[in-house]
């Protein structure tokens, strides 16, 4: 009776330490997906309003109130221009309104100028091919983008591409992105994530989502 008693109050210890974790794993995913949300609805209505991207605006420091820095109006929001178009983007959405936090521009990321994902990585606006199956040498079709930083747990990246798109690293509007295995936020052709976040793209591209991999991203396609 006693060992009964016993394994019965194990069982329900171990049911409340994994219903805890898939309680903390679902509010990673909504956050995850509010952050992603709510990028994309400051791009397009900055983009609406002043008929530019964000961090290429040539018009920023006379048409934002505190706007430090213009940029090239090319029409793509570019990490090697200078300013380095994809941190200006944060401080021209911020300083227009679109965004809840206040940004400062500086050609170097830091908590002041960028977001960071809940894993404590910044997050990257860019128009680039390193998403899905592309990489920095053979990059699929080069397009804007918003970038969810690395560290995320595959299971936790799997789910956000399931709630808001097709499940699919390698299609659909959220994508699995590539980075160093270091865990830096820009994305790489160097030792990345990608074999164990993901399954080959030959049979079938699927999230490994039960292998345990810490260091995985993904972007959302503008």
């Amino acid at each position: 009776m006693e060992v009964a008693i016993v394994l019965v109050i194990m069982g329900l210890l171990l049911g409340g330490i994994l219903k805890g974790q898939e309680l903390l794993t679902n509010a990673r995913v909504r956050e995850l997906i509010g952050q992603q949300d709510g990028i994309k609805a400051a791009y397009f209505g900055f983009q609406d309003r002043f008929k530019a991207l964000p961090g290429d605006y040539t018009a920023a420091t006379t048409s934002i109130a505190n706007a430090t820095q213009n940029g090239n109006g090319n029409g793509r929001v570019e990490t090697g221009a200078t300013p380095n178009e994809s941190i200006l983007a944060w401080e021209h959405m911020s300083r227009a309104g679109f965004l809840n936090a206040t940004f400062s521009y500086n050609a170097t990321e830091s908590p002041t100028t960028s977001p960071k994902n809940t894993y404590g990585v910044f997050l990257q606006i860019a128009y680039d091919g390193i998403y899905g199956p592309g990489s920095v040498a053979t990059p699929s079709m080069v397009r804007h983008n918003v970038k969810s930083g690395c560290q995320i747990p595959v299971e936790v990246i799997a789910e956000v591409d399931r709630k808001i798109d097709d499940g699919q690293p390698y299609g659909g509007g959220f994508q699995f992105s590539r980075y160093q295995a270091n865990g830096s936020s820009m994305p790489t052709d160097g030792a990345t994530a990608a074999p164990s976040c993901t399954n080959s793209i030959a049979t079938g591209g699927i999230w490994n989502a039960t292998n345990g991999s810490t260091n995985c991203g993904g972007a959302s396609l503008l």
